[in-house]
């Protein structure tokens, strides 16, 4: 797959599952809008994944502010022209029994892990169905299809996201432009070994390898292969899907 001089937008691009998503790209000769609140780290991350072949911009970005996503959008529209692919993957959570949670919290995630894609695409869909064509992958979670103990908020946000990739892929269509889910199992990243550390997170995953049937948790490059994938002419005639990359994990 040849992604030369595309551009590729992806939010949450400094760390983790964004970071290997980004040097993806990059390999494949795409110019990369990194997009992150982590303004040091993110320029950082830009210059390295430039250095892997193709070209990268930093642009700082707060995707629970509508101003700070339209302004991230527009520094990335005036330096390339264009946005090929939008990869939707800031996102996080607050792990707790939902009993002990507030609405406080319940909005916070909100903000950040639904409506933030939500901005995103109002940001960018104008500019891909005027050229006619584009392609959005958001980012999910395996809990949002079988529910995850400890994390019912951040659970039930990315549902939302599922159901919405859905309802924006059939309102595209006519416009040429594929809007798909990736759904990540058990990932290795530095949010997943920050919970494994807690209390709560030794008991729940600790042991989580003995239950993926593929033998081990994922790794942020199996996302980004399969974001790779859908985002990539091989997938012109998938849209409105949702993607788990779980090792088997979850099968629905």
């Amino acid at each position: 797959m040849s992604f030369k001089d595309r551009i590729v937008l992806v939010t949450g691009g400094v760390q983790g599952i964004g970071r290997a998503i980004g040097e993806t790209f990059a390999r494949d000769g795409a110019k990369l809008c990194i997009a992150d609140v982590q303004e040091t780290a993110g320029q950082a991350a830009a210059n390295e994944i430039a250095a892997l072949g193709g070209e990268a911009m930093f642009v700082k970005i707060d995707v629970t502010s509508t101003a700070s996503v339209e302004a991230a959008v527009q520094q990335c529209l005036s330096r390339f022209g264009s946005i090929d692919v939008l990869v939707n993957n800031a996102g996080g959570g607050g792990h707790a029994q939902f009993v002990d949670t507030d609405e406080a919290l319940w909005d916070s995630l909100i903000e950040l892990n639904f409506k933030g894609p939500m901005r995103l695409c109002k940001a960018v869909l104008p500019h891909m169905m005027a050229r006619g064509s584009g392609k959005i992958v958001n980012i999910a979670s395996d809990s949002a299809r079988i529910g995850g103990a400890g994390s019912s908020i951040y659970s039930s946000c990315k549902g939302a996201v599922i159901s919405f990739t859905k309802s924006i892929a059939l309102e595209a269509a006519r416009h040429h432009i594929n809007v798909n889910c990736v759904s990540p199992g058990p990932t290795e990243t530095p949010l997943f070994e920050k919970l494994k550390s807690t209390e709560f997170g030794a008991k729940k995953l600790g042991k989580i390898d003995r239950f993926v049937p593929l033998g081990r948790t994922g790794l942020p490059q199996d996302i980004a292969s399969a974001v790779r994938f859908l985002a990539s002419d091989e997938a012109s005639f998938i849209t409105g899907q949702t993607l788990s990359v779980s090792g088997g994990l979850v099968m629905v």
